[in-house]
Order: C-alpha cells, then sequence, then structure tokens
C-alpha cells in the first residue's frame, strides 16, 4: 500500500470538503436539520478526531487533539446544545488540513511500531496503521455524503 497516495487522497478530500462549506456562517455550521442529530462542524470535527484515534490511539501514541475535543466529536456523540464558536471553528479547519500531513511525516519518520486490533462499526477490523489509514478515507467519504446532505439544508 503506497501511503503517500492514501494521505494524498485524504488531503485532497478534506480540501473539497473545506471548498464546499467555505463560505458558510457560524450558524450554517452549527444548524441541525430536521431529522438530523449532527451538524456540519461535528462531522467536520469528528473526522479530525477519528482520524487521530484510528492512526495513532490505537498505534499507543499521542494524539494531537485535547481529551475535550475528542470526548465532544467521538463515535457516539453529538453537539447536545454545543455551539462552536469562530475560534474553535478556526482550529477545527487547521488541525482538519494540517494533521494528515504532519501524518505522513510521522509514517515515514517510522513512529508507528504496534498496533491494538479494533473492528469498526462496519464491521471492518484493523491490525495496522497502513489498514487505518487506508478505512479512514472510506469514512471520510461517508462524512462527505453527509456534509453533502446537511449543505442543501442549511
Amino acid at each position: 500500500m503506497d501511503i503517500t497516495k492514501q494521505v494524498d487522497i485524504l488531503s485532497k478530500g478534506r480540501t473539497l470538503m473545506l471548498k464546499l462549506i467555505g463560505d458558510f456562517s457560524l450558524e450554517q455550521i452549527n444548524k441541525i436539520p430536521e431529522g438530523f442529530s449532527n451538524n456540519i462542524g461535528w462531522n467536520v470535527a469528528h473526522l479530525v478526531v477519528t482520524q487521530q484515534l484510528l492512526c495513532y490511539k490505537f498505534s499507543g501514541l499521542k494524539t494531537a487533539l485535547s481529551d475535550e475535543m475528542i470526548g465532544r466529536y467521538v463515535k457516539g456523540t453529538a453537539p447536545n446544545g454545543h455551539i462552536i464558536n469562530q475560534e474553535e471553528w478556526e482550529l477545527i479547519k487547521k488541525l482538519f488540513v494540517e494533521l494528515p500531513e504532519k501524518l505522513l511525516v510521522d509514517y515515514n519518520d517510522k513512529i508507528f511500531k504496534t498496533y491494538s486490533e479494533y473492528t469498526t462499526s462496519v464491521n471492518v477490523t484493523l491490525d495496522s496503521v497502513e489498514k487505518a489509514i487506508d478505512f479512514n478515507n472510506f469514512h471520510e467519504g461517508i462524512h462527505l455524503g453527509v456534509i453533502l446532505g446537511l449543505r442543501k439544508l442549511v
């Protein structure tokens, strides 16, 4: 597996997502349309968190995120009244763009030595950081679809 290509796909997908929502106001980013349990901001932050957990946490490494951010946007959470302010939104977008590059640097620096096997909610078992990177791109595609749907309703 060519990790450089996988991380390039990750980066390009994230660039596309940010382009699709680039002109949105904080009100639009935070709006939860009827029938949805989350919003655009939650989805973007969730992708930041999930990539860090899949690649770093399960490799026994420290993530680049605060425990608070992980707890707020991990799988199974929802905004629950939390409104993303401008400062938090800027941080989320910064991490969204910068962390794929850090992943590639860290991978090339060979910091990923072990991996704790993890079975995802779609029954895919990950047993290496390479599989985690690959699966993460699939996961990001799912949330791109959600963001595209939300975009039409906000």
